[in-house]
Parts: C-alpha cells; sequence; structure tokens
C-alpha cells in the first residue's frame, strides 16, 4: 500500500511538470524551433531558399536583442521588434535606418564649437541660483542642467493668443530693427503674408541690417522652389535651407526643424506655434478658423533665443560664429531670493544631441506638478505611455484635466489617431474637449495658474522624440494670466466629447498606425 501510494505520489508530481507552465513554454519554444530551422531543411528540396530563411532567422534575432538594448524608447523599439519577428527582411532594413544614426564629423565638430561659445552666455557661472530650484519643484534646473538654458526674470514676457495678433507683432518688431534679424521656421509658404515680411527683410537689408533666414526642407519642401536661397541672396538675406531632404537618406533626416523663432537686435524675441503662411493669420482657411498662439520676449531672456537659432545655424552652414556679438550683457544677481517670475526660452532636439528628451520631460513635470488644474492645446494627442499614465494619474488624483484638440482636421488620418486616445484617458477622468469649426495649432500647457510652457511642442512623437523643436518656460508672471485667460475663452465655445464610439475598422486603422508613429 505504501508502494501504491509513493508510486502515485510520483505519478502526480510527473503530471504536474508535464502540464506545468515551465513545461508548456518550453514545448512551444521548441515547436517554434522546429518550425523556423527543423522544417525547413527537411523540405529544402521542395524549398530552396530555406538555408537564407534560416539565416534571415538567426540574424533577425541577434537584431532583437540589439533592439532590446538600445537606448530607444518601449513605443520605437516594438514595431521593429515585430517587423523583425514577422518580416525579417523589413525589419533588418528599418533597422538600418533606425538602430545607427551617424552624424556627420563636420556637424560634430561645429556643434561643439558653437556649444563652447554660446555656453558662456546661456550658463551662470559658478553657481545655479538657488531660485530655480525652489520655484516649481526643480523644472528650471532641469532645463538648466540638460539644455544649459538660463532662466530669467519673467516680467518682459507678453502672450499673444492669435495668429493674427502675432504677426502684428511681429512686422511692428522687423520694422523696428537696427542690427540683425534672424528667423527660423518650419514652414514658409508665399503669400500676403510671406509677401509683406519679405519686403520688410529685403528694406531692412538694404539699409544695413544684418538678415538670417532659416527654413526646414522638407516642411517647405512642396511650398517654395529650389532656388528660394538664392532669390534671398538676390535681396541681400542670408538664407539656408535646414537639413535638406533627401528620400533615400537615415532616419536622421527625420529630425526636422520645427522651431519658430524671430530674434530682433538680441532685445525682443518670438517663439510659438505660428509659421510664416497665410493661414497662420487667418487669411485663408482651409480648415476653419486657425487657432495659434505665441510669446513675445523683451531684454537678455532674449538671449537663450538667439543662442539657439546660432545653433542650428551655424551647424548647417558650418560656420562658428560669435554668439557675444549678437547677445546682451546679463548679470548673475538677476535672480534674487524675493524673485517670483520667471521666464526660461529652452529648446530641444533628437537625444543624440541633447542626451534627454527635453521637451517631454518638460510636460512630464508640469502634469507631475499640477493640484488643483491642468489645460493642455495640441493639434496631434498622439501620447506614449509615459504621458499618458501621467495624464490620468494627475486626473485621479483629483486634479482638472482637461485637453482641447481641433474640430476640424488637417491631417485626418491623424485624427483618427487622436481621437482613438479619448476613451482611455477620459476613464480616468480627463475631459476632452474639441474646438468647432476651428484647427487649433497652438501648443499650450498651464498647470496651477502658476506654471506654463508655450512653444512648438506638439503631443506627438515627432516633437517629443525626433525634431528640433523650441518653447518657453513660464512661472508667475502676467503672461501665465493671460494664457488661463485664453484657455477660459477657448473652453466656453468648445464642445466637451463624451461620446467615444469608433467603428471597428477604424480602431484597426488606428491600431495599425499607432503602432509604427514613434518612427516617423
Amino acid at each position: 500500500m505504501r508502494y501504491d501510494n509513493a508510486a502515485l505520489r510520483k505519478m502526480k508530481k510527473l503530471f504536474k511538470l508535464i502540464f506545468s507552465r515551465f513545461t508548456l513554454i518550453l514545448l512551444a519554444i521548441l515547436l517554434q524551433l522546429s518550425l523556423y530551422v527543423f522544417l525547413p531543411l527537411f523540405l529544402q528540396a521542395a524549398f530552396p531558399f530555406a538555408k537564407l530563411n534560416i539565416a534571415f532567422t538567426i540574424l533577425s534575432v541577434i537584431i532583437v536583442l540589439l533592439i532590446i538594448n538600445s537606448d530607444m524608447t518601449i513605443e520605437g523599439q516594438l514595431p521593429l521588434v515585430i517587423l523583425c519577428i514577422t518580416l525579417p527582411v523589413v525589419g533588418i532594413a528599418f533597422c538600418t535606418l533606425f538602430l545607427r544614426i551617424k552624424v556627420p564629423k563636420k556637424v560634430k565638430t561645429t556643434a561643439k564649437k558653437i556649444s563652447e561659445k554660446t555656453k558662456p552666455i546661456t550658463s551662470y557661472g559658478d553657481v545655479v541660483p538657488k531660485q530655480i530650484a525652489d520655484n516649481s519643484k526643480g523644472v528650471f534646473k532641469y532645463v538648466y542642467n540638460v539644455s544649459q538654458m538660463r532662466t530669467y526674470i519673467g516680467d518682459g514676457a507678453e502672450f499673444l493668443e492669435s495668429g493674427e495678433r502675432f504677426f502684428v507683432e511681429l512686422k511692428k518688431t522687423l520694422l523696428s530693427a537696427k542690427k540683425f534679424i534672424f528667423m527660423e521656421y518650419f514652414i514658409i509658404d508665399r503669400g500676403a503674408v510671406w509677401s509683406e515680411i519679405q519686403d520688410i527683410l529685403a528694406r531692412k537689408a538694404s539699409e544695413g541690417v544684418e538678415v538670417r533666414l532659416m527654413y526646414d526642407d522638407l516642411g517647405t519642401i512642396a511650398l517654395l522652389p529650389s532656388s528660394f536661397p538664392k532669390q534671398m541672396k538676390a535681396l541681400n538675406i542670408k538664407c539656408i535651407k535646414f537639413n535638406e531632404y533627401n528620400r533615400l537618406a537615415s532616419a536622421l533626416y527625420n529630425n526636422r526643424d520645427h522651431r519658430k523663432i524671430t530674434v530682433v537686435d538680441g532685445e525682443i524675441g518670438f517663439v510659438g506655434g505660428a509659421n510664416i503662411a497665410d493661414e497662420y493669420a487667418n487669411l485663408i482657411s482651409p480648415y476653419g478658423y486657425w487657432k495659434d498662439s505665441a510669446v513675445k520676449i523683451k531684454g537678455p531672456a532674449v538671449n537663450n533665443l538667439t543662442c539657439m537659432f546660432l545653433q542650428l545655424y551655424d551647424i548647417q552652414s558650418c560656420i562658428v560664429d560669435d554668439p557675444k556679438k549678437y547677445c546682451l550683457a546679463t548679470n548673475d544677481s538677476d535672480l534674487s531670493d524675493n524673485v517670483t517670475s520667471l521666464v526660461c526660452p529652452f529648446g530641444d532636439g533628437p537625444k543624440y544631441v541633447y542626451g534627454d528628451h527635453v521637451a517631454e520631460t518638460v510636460y512630464l513635470n508640469i502634469i507631475n506638478l499640477a493640484v488643483k488644474t491642468l489645460y493642455v492645446t495640441t493639434p496631434y494627442l498622439i501620447i506614449d505611455s509615459k504621458l499618458k499614465s501621467a495624464l490620468m494619474n494627475a486626473a485621479s488624483r483629483g486634479v482638472d484635466v482637461r485637453i482641447i484638440t481641433p474640430g476640424v482636421p488637417d491631417k485626418k488620418a491623424v485624427y483618427v489617431i487622436t481621437r482613438s486616445h479619448y476613451k482611455e484617458l477620459a476613464s480616468a477622468g480627463v475631459k476632452i474637449y474639441e474646438l468647432p469649426g476651428s484647427f487649433v495649432h497652438a501648443k499650450q500647457i498651464i498647470a496651477d495658474d502658476e506654471l506654463a510652457c508655450v512653444g512648438t511642442i506638439n503631443l506627438d512623437y515627432r516633437s517629443m522624440l525626433h525634431h528640433y523643436e523650441c518653447g518657453v518656460l513660464l512661472y508667475k508672471t502676467s503672461c501665465v494670466s493671460k494664457i488661463k485667460e485664453d484657455f477660459q475663452n477657448s473652453f466656453s465655445i468648445c464642445e466637451q466629447k463624451k461620446d467615444f464610439k469608433q467603428n471597428f475598422l477604424v480602431r484597426i486603422f488606428a491600431a495599425l498606425i499607432k503602432l509604427f508613429t514613434p518612427l516617423f
């Protein structure tokens, strides 16, 4: 009887082992290996390319391991892993683009030289003011430590709540130029707005004002002729294309210059969402009313914008300017203990340049610092797991989180993806609003009526991971109260979205597109 019981116990152990999760997983792995390796070998007479298939399989496994150990985000790793497993040839081709980005040596050399020249201007010297760590729990200190962009007293910032007002202030400021004008834009399109600005720039250049213009080649590829820089040269305007587009080039060419910066005489600067084209001023209405915004900055804080412009301009042209020639003198004691209003223009770009995803981290800081209210406007809502979790966590802890998106899309496919995030965000208490009859292009975020950011940063992968971007971080300035007022005006005419239904095919389409958006 004892023998029978012992035998029964052994049989039970064996049965548990055979049907355990470990055994089942092991069998699945062995079966998969047989399908990938042994079966093709057995059938190689019928399938002459079996050995090639095996080689691609082994290579795919190696590349998958490299992907997992890379510094790419999880969202970026996932589509590459799926491609390598399901379509090895396609996956390997994609990985050659995205895993190994080589920056040209001359770009590295120029970047290092201009960084060395701008650092003394945008740094504090020996001691970082205690002020920037105390206010807003160190978000200003983070910007300084990562991008070497210092913080200034914020009284000289003015919020411009529309594209129309931005262009009025821009043209007035350009006309006042005495020394130089720097302009950097993602899009320039010929029309009434550009015609008027071009006339001003040409007039100023004829008066001896140094005028420099830089635009992104891909952003304008269907808008400006290839001869545009030569046309500007004939007007004594120094003009260059940033990152000339090549369809056969590496993923390095995905790093577009999405910034919108104007600097006049080093004393006045603009940063915001509006490009130089008629729709931004609502002279034409391809997508209803165009809602945009910008910030006008005066005084030493403009130095940050000046240095950001020179950094990209010099990298592209492979020259090294002396930034002191274009910047205002600063005083390290400007931020005393009794200063409360702060302004900090800052830049962002690919991680291999900046060392971190600055814009995303700034947004995450603002979201996580919110206690009572958090308001956001964005044209596109294509966010990664970190941003989504931060927004949902904020709503779950009682913060009034509201996001304004367009009522009229400029890109229907992107609109589908934007709307696909609504339901999950709303489940945590995030309130979603759409501005009817309008395309919302403004990029704004404000927390607790104290801390805000306005700039070129969309809530999508391109802005957060790939593009060169810029913004201005604001704390307890009069500018912040104007941003809050702008949000309140928008909420009064917005429609809160409560129906998040999408048909099955739309959901499948959105899922497929979302899978690959981190790469582009």
